[in-house]
């Protein structure tokens, strides 16, 4: 599948904005069964400075400044993506894999290997999960048994959070504590992930959290309306010998082509779309809009 994706994040100011400096982390990777085809980031009004590296974590970040006064700040970001799972590692191709228990893992762990090592620090406490709560350990512990395999233990903690969550736009933010949200049983994609995350490390093991896309399909007979997608948050559980596998506990399922990957980290902190500092008094309001089609319906 190729899709093209459309990123448009639109800032109006009460007040003029004397300077701002930004990062935008918009960039999709290339990687095994995702090839990044095309991709152009268009700022309205023109920064002042702009420059792109990759961050710790390998993602594509964008660094730009706007030093003159402006009332309204425009970022669009437009992708053309391949994406191919077929070509990336399967889990379910590799039994001794999928058979790997806690107590295996946790042994293997301790290895000098390159890839153990890197695969650690997602183990460790992040901004936004740090303090894991008793309740939170015993709510990992229900799924991950000393003899479990890990994979089966991930894939029903998905479920579980699946069935147990409700979805509510209206409950939480970038600022709110996974105790609340896990308190409260209910939130949007970005927490259920960092709920996942904090269970996973809550029993030693490795987690990390996916900021990208997923394609939504219109009910039968229904066109699709621009902007009805939104950016999208899964996890992924470390499992030695083999890598990475990604869970997606909002829509209860293992994310193949339909999942666009954009960058990974620690949790939300290290990859918001956008993030910034402006130099204004006033108000502000953002608003996002999100598109991921098929490119040959493109028109």
């Amino acid at each position: 599948m190729v899709f093209q994706v459309s990123h448009t994040t639109s800032y109006d100011y009460e007040s003029y904005v004397t300077f701002c400096h930004n990062i935008a982390t918009l960039k999709p990777k290339t990687l095994c069964g995702q090839t990044l085809l095309d991709y152009k980031l268009e700022i309205t009004p023109k920064p002042t400075e702009i420059t792109e590296r990759v961050d710790f974590f390998g993602n594509y970040i964008t660094r730009f400044s706007l030093q003159k006064e402006h009332k309204t700040l425009k970022v669009t970001a437009t992708s053309k993506v391949s994406r191919n799972f077929e070509a990336q590692p399967n889990i379910d191709d590799v039994p001794t894999a999928k058979n790997i228990t806690l107590a295996d893992a946790l042994k293997a762990l301790k290895s000098n290997d390159e890839a153990i090592i890197d695969a650690r620090q997602y183990i460790l406490e992040s901004v936004l999960i740090a303090k894991i709560s008793p309740e939170i350990k015993a709510y990992a512990e229900v799924s991950f048994k000393p003899n479990r395999s890990i994979f089966d233990a991930a894939l029903e903690l998905m479920q579980r959070i699946y069935t147990e969550f409700d979805f509510d736009p209206t409950f939480s933010n970038v600022a709110t504590p996974i105790h609340e949200v896990f308190k409260a049983k209910k939130g949007v994609c970005q927490d259920f992930a960092q709920i996942a995350i904090a269970c996973i490390r809550s029993v030693g093991l490795p987690a990390r959290y996916i900021s990208g896309y997923i394609e939504t399909i219109p009910p039968p007979g229904k066109e699709k309306l621009i902007g009805t997608d939104a950016s999208h948050a899964w996890f992924s559980l470390y499992i030695p010998g083999f890598g990475w596998v990604d869970f997606d506990p909002t829509n209860n399922q293992t994310p193949k082509n339909q999942h666009i990957i954009v960058a990974w980290g620690r949790d939300y902190y290290d990859v918001p779309p956008l993030k910034g500092v402006i130099y204004s008094t006033g108000s502000n309001k953002m608003h996002v809009a999100v598109d991921i089609r098929p490119f040959n319906e493109v028109k």
